[in-house]
């Protein structure tokens, strides 16, 4: 123990002049307005000294000494390691990088000589540190999961300053813009701004490394700003321009180089929309700039006769539909269009007009399939405007083209291919319908035919039910008036007399179908035709 203490005696001996010889170098290399902070290193100095002194006044077998034993060699190292950290980081560091030192790098170097002080300082007084350290492993691993935010805040705060993203006295903007101001002080748990309201605001460093950062200060204090401003539809823009242009130019604080300018933004509804851009070098008079340069946009385009509209749209006040007169015209332009139809012959004024104000109208888009082959249906679509193809889907061997054109008819007008004028066979001009130049259609639906406005398909099936006998697509857009099976049986029941009449006009378009189909072997009779027609227009409206 006694060579112990007198080993200790001679380090405290030797350490206190060269701890006093420390303190001298670091108080004179630095600079006046940093003095202050060498006044740490000469406190525990001091304390040192005193710690010694008492230390003298007692045995040495005493715990008491050996506590002041502890305190004097601590606050002499921690004296020699502060003024280490003075002499390495505000002398050599600075004037190299000619930059301040973060704060939170000198409170971090300080921590970390003190936790060695301090593991010195134990083994002076025979205290082994790593029995410390193994008892206190739970007590560690506890410390550590409360304090996660804290060391997260401590990590991100090493983190920005090893980017150096800003410093101390720099502008900034956080996110999106929510936050903006100086930056006054950058600690190890948070970074202070104050705001341009001055407001002094406390970032944690974690929310800091996450966030985007705008820096206005670095590289350069320039930076741009823009302001938006509707003028009136009537105004030129290069009046407008040259007025945006010219006002903040005449602004003090908005740098001539760059120079102002400006640009069309957009087309809004009551105005158009001009960004004025200028710079400026100071952030910190960037509001008052904005609302200068906005003052004289004002008086400019006054001066130039160029209105600022107000907000304004434009309301249109329509009268209430007549939905009467509207059904009006459109019955009209149904009962023309029946009463073109050879179809709609042997009825009576009357019985078109019921039949057209019980008509309504389709719409069909091209490629739209209006009706398919072998499908039931007991509507008379009337093509009031566009184009519609007729598909057959069929396999049957090569036949002589006025075969092919007779056959490709008949099986048209079985489908209910009869109007007012004749199906035009696709690839012909005129003339009745003949033979397709594909005389071999292929096993998929094939196109014979096409009608167009004025025609109509599917009388077959109002009158007789019988399904139908070809694909009706349209090939433009299609507007067709469509007479339904109950509105012509109100017609029938009205008017019996018409059901001969009308199983005549089938009977006879028939028979030149047939005519024209050269490889039937038996027609029936005319009469037998129209017999057989008037029985299925009775049988299916039900007509005694």
């Amino acid at each position: 123990m006694k060579s112990l203490l007198s080993l200790n005696f001679t380090s405290e001996m030797l350490g206190i002049p060269l701890a006093v010889a420390l303190l001298l170098v670091a108080v004179l290399l630095l600079p006046r307005s940093a003095r202050i902070r060498a006044r740490q290193g000469a406190v525990s100095l001091g304390l040192s000294i005193v710690c010694g002194t008492l230390r003298l006044l007692f045995p040495t077998d005493l715990v008491i000494s050996r506590a002041l034993l502890f305190a004097a060699t601590f606050f002499l190292l921690a004296s020699m390691g502060r003024s280490i950290v003075l002499i390495a980081l505000d002398v050599v560091v600075e004037r190299r990088s000619a930059r301040t030192t973060p704060r939170i790098f000198r409170d971090l170097s300080t921590g970390v000589i003190y936790l060695v002080v301090g593991l010195v300082a134990l083994r002076a007084i025979d205290v082994e540190p790593g029995s410390i350290l193994t008892t206190s492993a739970l007590l560690t691993a506890v410390v550590g999961l409360a304090m996660q935010d804290t060391l997260g805040n401590l990590v991100s705060g090493l983190a920005l300053q090893m980017q150096r993203p800003f410093d101390v006295g720099d502008w900034i903007e956080v996110g999106s813009g929510e936050q903006a101001g100086r930056v006054t002080e950058v600690t190890w748990r948070a970074t202070t701004v104050m705001t341009l309201d001055h407001v002094e605001v406390i970032l944690p460093n974690a929310n800091l490394a996450k966030a985007a950062i705008r820096n206005y200060s670095r590289p350069s204090p320039i930076s741009r700003r823009r302001i938006v401003v509707g003028v009136s539809y009537a105004a030129a823009p290069h009046d407008v321009h040259t007025a945006l242009v010219a006002a903040a130019r005449e602004v003090q604080g908005v740098l001539a180089n760059p120079p102002p300018s400006s640009r069309n933004r957009a087309f809004a509804d009551s105005a158009v929309e001009y960004e004025l851009f200028f710079f400026i070098d100071d952030f910190s008079i960037a509001p008052r700039l904005d609302g200068a340069v906005r003052d004289r946009v004002y008086y400019a385009l006054a001066r130039a006769g160029i209105e600022i509209p107000y907000p304004t749209r434009t309301v249109h006040a329509l009268p209430p539909p007549d939905t009467a007169a509207t059904r009006r015209e459109e019955t009209a332009r149904f009962a023309k269009a029946i009463a073109a139809l050879d179809l709609a012959q042997p009825l009576p004024d009357d019985a078109r007009l019921f039949l057209a104000e019980r008509a309504h109208l389709r719409i069909y888009g091209p490629g739209e399939a209006i009706v398919r082959q072998g499908d039931s249906s007991d509507e008379l679509f009337i093509i009031e405007s566009g184009l519609v193809g007729i598909e057959i889907r069929h396999e049957t061997p090569a036949l002589p083209p006025q075969v092919a054109g007779a056959l490709a008819a008949a099986q048209a007008g079985a489908a209910g291919l009869v109007g007012g004028a004749a199906a035009t066979p696709l690839g012909t001009s005129t003339s009745p319908v003949t033979a397709n130049p594909r005389t071999v259609p292929p096993p998929r639906a094939h196109e014979v035919a096409e009608l167009g406005a004025g025609q109509c398909f599917g009388e077959m099936g109002l009158l007789t039910g019988e399904k139908r006998a070809a694909t009706v697509r349209a090939k433009k857009i299609c507007r067709l008036v469509v007479v339904d099976h109950e509105s012509f049986h109100g017609v029938l029941a009205a008017h019996p007399e018409v059901v001969e009449r009308m199983g005549l006009l089938l009977a006879s378009r028939q028979a030149a179908l047939d005519a024209a189909a050269t490889t039937r072997v038996a027609t029936p009779a005319p009469e037998e035709r129209s017999r057989r027609f008037i029985s299925q227009i009775r049988e299916f409206f039900k007509l005694v």
